[in-house]
């Protein structure tokens, strides 16, 4: 008799995690963060209930793991892992890049609604929201402030510059439209927004 192989273990976990991930993501874009539930979830992805609350306590927690990875698949996919904000010696340049892509994001409806959900639920649950700033926020604050910091090297930006203080100046106006829908997002504003700091930001 043949013998046969026996299931490898690892491999369905993996499986059943992507299912996860990926209803979870398809769940909050259709009907929306109140709404989704961990029966939603399971059931869309084809497992039982017990095996999402074995590798997670809450949907806000799957929700987090599923956007960070879309996150990381739409940077490997891109050749981008691990990310580095370019460095072409020209630090407006390299800042409106970025800003041009994060917008491009902030409008894809893939990462529109996980990330407004997160950011929502952050609010009012204190643990999840330091979590998601520890592991997906901050991460990428710190992008700019090495970028910046390379640029004082240059004698771009000011060497008095706080960087990690100085990147709010574009990037937190660009987040407050997005989550308040205070005015549109586009590739001319987030310029705009680079060539205003950068001309506080340089020497004088």
């Amino acid at each position: 008799m043949a013998k046969k192989s026996t299931p490898d273990a690892t491999r369905r976990s993996e499986r059943s995690r992507r299912a996860i991930y990926d209803a979870a993501l398809a769940l909050v874009a259709e009907v929306g963060y109140p709404r989704t539930t961990i029966e939603g979830i399971a059931a869309r992805a084809g497992v039982g209930k017990q095996t999402i609350y074995r590798w997670w306590p809450s949907k806000a927690e799957v929700l987090l793991e599923a956007f960070l990875d879309l996150g990381e698949q739409a940077a490997r996919q891109a050749g981008h892992q691990p990310y580095e904000i370019p460095d072409t010696g020209d630090v407006a340049a390299d800042l409106k890049a970025v800003l041009r892509a994060t917008v491009d994001e902030l409008l894809d409806p893939r990462f529109d609604a996980p990330s407004r959900a997160l950011a929502a639920e952050g609010l009012v649950d204190e643990r999840l929201g330091r979590e998601f700033v520890a592991r997906l926020l901050e991460p990428q604050l710190q992008l700019y402030v090495r970028r910046l910091r390379a640029a004082q090297r240059a004698g771009q930006v000011r060497p008095d510059v706080d960087p990690r203080i100085a990147l709010e100046l574009f990037v937190s106006p660009l987040a407050q439209r997005w989550l308040q829908h205070t005015g549109p997002i586009s590739h001319a504003y987030t310029d705009t927004l680079v060539d205003y700091a950068l001309h506080g930001l340089a020497p004088r």
